[in-house]
């Protein structure tokens, strides 16, 4: 911060200085507001980002299970369609994909996550659970909607 010392009746000013010196304070307002509305949007499409297949997931009590690095998500959506990942599979196709997942992945099964939309019947379910037992994934993770009072 300068002090003019210069008096103010008469006196000589410095050269190029005019009556207001220039702003020194930098304005982050705008700054603060585009990183709120920039938080704003990460905060809505995060959740979007791990589930790749919209379905509407029944509600449990259960706790959350911490996520795994070589995870393998089978999701069934409200028309009974099979997705592995984000791929949809054609009917039949999921054994033979399984088969392929289990011969690369050698020795160390990846774990195996299930999310089954609501009002899908319990055979199809089943249906796909019991290809996932034939193909050797023993240990399937069934995904829900966390609630505070269970259905």
């Amino acid at each position: 911060m300068a002090i003019n010392m210069a008096s103010r009746g008469g006196g000589r000013r410095r050269r190029g200085r005019g009556r207001s010196a220039p702003m020194s304070e930098i304005n982050v307002t705008p700054m603060v507001d585009v990183m709120l509305v920039l938080l704003i949007i990460f905060m809505v499409t995060a959740p979007m980002l791990t589930a790749g297949v919209p379905i509407n997931l029944p509600d449990s009590k259960a706790e959350a299970l911490k996520p795994e690095p070589h995870a393998i998500t089978i999701s069934m959506d409200g028309e009974g369609r099979v997705f592995l990942d984000t791929q949809e599979l054609a009917p039949g196709e999921l054994g033979d994909r399984l088969n392929a997942v289990v011969r690369d992945a050698g020795a160390t099964v990846p774990l195996v996550t299930l999310r089954a939309d609501k009002k899908l019947d319990y055979g199809r379910v089943i249906a796909v659970m019991g290809e996932l037992n034939a193909a050797g994934f023993k240990s399937i993770s069934l995904v829900t909607n966390g609630s505070v009072a269970a259905p």
